[in-house]
């Protein structure tokens, strides 16, 4: 697998850049160095870009958060989230997931910062699962922490025995902020599944999602889209699910997995036993 120094080599073979953001973008704390700059280039060279991220909050949300890293709205086209999909999801209750569920109640695992998922009443928190239609679950809290997903085993069991559906609002399993790889909602919804209670994940990899960005985009020639990823089972098997060539940046959470220097045949190993087949990897979405 080639590795790349940065994104120059293959930006004018693609109209339009699909990027992740926590891991890409950002660490969680701040822009990673020479990312304005290359988000300028593509701009400068009349490409679309927009980001897809896997957080469990609504698209404006998400904006505010690249707000306060200082992060030019002129450098992007748009975001779409897993938050903001499965916003739509409760808004239609179109999905047979929502079929069998008496109303919109909803008994929820995770933060505050989450609740625009909830907001223009699609759903109604409660608090007891005993009185919920569904667990809604956007990942840890304060109270329990991000440390140990087993923090959280007493509330899922509560919503097990009441059989509760459970709509997980992020299928990653970690995420890096900063030098600290942290439990996401994935990982409460893998805890869930071994009880045998039922999960629908909402975001990458399922390839339905990249319908809403390519829109945001304005582009249909998926051959002329480009993903890029730090996670192998998430953004780069979303991206091939989708139609899409996906680069494999080799920052967040591949730094925590393979260190700063790996080798091509161990990348091409790694990529492989995942089932993915990127065109390449890049060490950072620099210019």
């Amino acid at each position: 697998m080639e590795i790349l120094d940065g994104i120059a080599p293959v930006a004018d073979r693609y109209d339009g850049f699909v990027l992740d953001l926590w891991g890409v973008v950002h660490d969680g704390q701040r822009p990673y160095p020479g990312v304005p700059e290359a988000l300028a280039e593509l701009k400068k060279r009349g490409k679309q870009v927009a980001f897809l991220t896997n957080a469990p909050r609504r698209s404006w949300a998400v904006q505010r958060l690249l707000d306060g890293m200082g992060l030019d709205r002129a450098l992007y086209d748009g975001i779409m989230s897993s938050g903001e999909i499965a916003w739509r999801l409760m808004a239609r209750r179109d999905h047979p997931f929502f079929a069998e569920l008496r109303g919109r109640r909803a008994f929820h695992i995770g933060p505050g910062r989450d609740l625009s998922v909830a907001e223009d009443g699609v759903a109604e928190l409660v608090p007891d699962p005993a009185d919920a239609d569904f667990l809604l679950n956007t990942g840890p809290d304060p109270e329990r922490g991000s440390l140990d997903a087993g923090a959280y085993r007493p509330a899922l069991e509560a919503a097990f025995a009441h059989r509760l559906p459970m709509l997980c609002v992020n299928p990653d399993r970690h995420v890096m902020v900063g030098t600290e790889r942290l439990i996401c909602a994935g990982a409460l919804a893998d805890i869930y599944l071994a009880f045998g209670g039922t999960v629908l994940e909402v975001g990458k990899p399922d390839p339905a999602v990249y319908g809403p960005v390519l829109e945001l985009l304005g582009l249909s020639d998926r051959r002329r889209v480009v993903a890029i990823g730090d996670t192998p089972h998430t953004d780069l098997a979303g991206a091939q699910a989708a139609g899409l060539d996906a680069l494999w940046a080799l920052t967040g959470l591949a730094a925590f997995a393979h260190g700063d220097s790996p080798t091509a045949e161990r990348l091409r190993e790694v990529a492989l036993s995942e089932g993915v087949d990127p065109v390449a990897a890049v060490r950072g979405l620099r210019w």
